[in-house]
């Protein structure tokens, strides 16, 4: 009988984890967007001081054989009205063929219990606007959809003209 665990990656588990992202990238239209490599990510994950973590979610079979079929990307921030770090959720993902099976919730229960661990204030993640299937399944848990906050973002050439402004 198969089993679903959710586990720590490990260096190993970069090659997999960015065939991940890329299909959240395809998933999510954006594609074009995604330029990761197994190095950067193995860069960002295993360096000194970590500016990431990631979970995979894999289903176990009888020989004891982890066929990944989901992740987690997360790092933590800071709440100034807290006065406490928070568990930010870059990016979550189950591949399309093995959602509705409480995968999804098993990964997201396991980063909250991270979020505890680490005396956490918040667990944050963003999710898009058309995205009513996840919308609708984060409410489920009893996430709040926060309807006031938008995300800013600078990026490229418009970070770099910013940054070299006066």
């Amino acid at each position: 009988m198969n089993t679903f665990s959710t586990r720590s990656a490990r260096k190993e588990d970069c090659e997999t984890i960015v065939s991940l992202i890329r299909a959240l990238a395809r998933y999510e239209h954006l594609e074009d967007q995604c330029i990761i490599t197994p190095q950067l990510l193995c860069d960002s994950l295993f360096c000194e001081s970590p500016v990431c973590h990631s979970v995979l979610g894999v289903i176990n079979d009888e020989l004891a054989k982890e066929k990944p079929v989901a992740f987690a990307l997360y790092f933590y921030n800071y709440s100034t009205f807290l006065g406490k770090k928070g568990l930010y959720l870059e990016d979550v993902f189950v591949l399309p063929e093995y959602r509705g099976r409480g995968y999804g919730k098993q990964l997201l229960r396991h980063l909250a219990r991270i979020a505890k661990e680490n005396d956490c204030g918040r667990f944050e993640w963003a999710v898009l606007d058309w995205n009513q299937p996840a919308i609708n399944f984060y409410q489920k848990l009893g996430a709040q959809v926060l309807p006031d906050w938008r995300i800013c973002r600078l990026t490229g050439e418009r970070l770099d003209s910013f940054a070299s402004s006066k």
